[in-house]
């Protein structure tokens, strides 16, 4: 996930790049076609913040952040693509949740990663407490001519085994965890979901005939719920994590105050 128009192309051809040089083609004989890639390059508007039109992100910028890449924990808030994001007028950024979850007897993971930009402060809600309508100052300072855009990319990632058209079924509950916070996929709003499974890893195997496990349609409501839940989650969680930023002309976006946060929710006794 990056942070603009401009960089989506620079990005795209670096990753097919950095797959290339790192050997993550699995080349067959007679088959030249398995050289061919098209990565998903996925962008959310940070020109509020960002000097979105000095091009300054390069192939090598991207290169250097597959190269870092490790497992473990998500850092949150104002890192990576999440760097320039705001949500419901507030700073905001990458978040993430996770949840476990029995369906059909067995036990599976499933994990949200959100880079949130979207949204305005009078909706903003956490936990059923109207936390938009409690703290209104804190507004987004501009001292150039900006414009409030929205957009929010979520990846919906789990071990249980579905297929493509189950995985569509996740991604469509994506936007019930965004309502929960307090969007409503606004007309300026561009918001992209991508769920994945790693279940059936040689499905895609070009040679033979290829089984696929597939988690029965009765059993995927646990999952679902864990969508909605995460979705929901990981938004609060880059709001909570992020920290004021001063970008481009002044521009500023202030993190939502913790402590005011926390009196708020203790009013409406949460």
């Amino acid at each position: 996930m990056i942070t603009n128009t401009h960089s989506v192309g620079v990005v795209r051809d670096a990753v097919i790049k950095w797959q290339y040089e790192n050997k993550l083609f699995d080349p067959l004989p007679d088959d030249p076609d398995v050289f061919w890639s098209l990565p998903v390059v996925a962008e959310t508007y940070d020109g509020d913040l960002n000097d979105i039109n000095g091009f300054h992100v390069s192939s090598e910028d991207a290169i250097q952040a597959l190269d870092s890449a490790k497992t473990g924990l998500v850092t949150e808030g104002n890192v990576g693509g999440g760097t320039g994001m705001s949500c419901h007028q507030f700073k905001c950024g990458t978040g993430t949740s996770s949840r476990q979850v029995d369906a059909g007897g067995s036990n599976y993971t499933l994990g949200v990663l959100v880079q949130a930009n979207y949204g305005i402060r009078n909706t903003l809600t956490i936990a059923g407490v109207p936390v938009g309508k409690e703290i209104t100052d804190l507004m987004p300072e501009y001292h150039s001519q900006n414009q409030e855009y929205g957009s929010i990319i979520v990846i919906v990632a789990t071990d249980a085994p579905l297929l493509p058209h189950q995985l569509k079924r996740l991604a469509r509950r994506v936007p019930m965890g965004i309502a929960k916070v307090g969007g409503y996929a606004s007309n300026g709003s561009g918001d992209i979901f991508i769920a994945f499974s790693t279940a059936n890893s040689g499905a895609g195997a070009r040679t033979g005939i290829q089984k696929t496990d597939m988690l029965p349609n009765d059993q995927m409501s646990a999952l679902f719920l864990a969508t909605v839940q995460a979705t929901e989650e990981a938004i609060v969680n880059a709001l909570a994590a992020a920290e004021t930023m001063i970008g481009i002309n002044g521009n500023t976006k202030h993190a939502i105050p913790h402590d005011r946060l926390q009196q708020v929710m203790k009013k409406y006794n949460r």
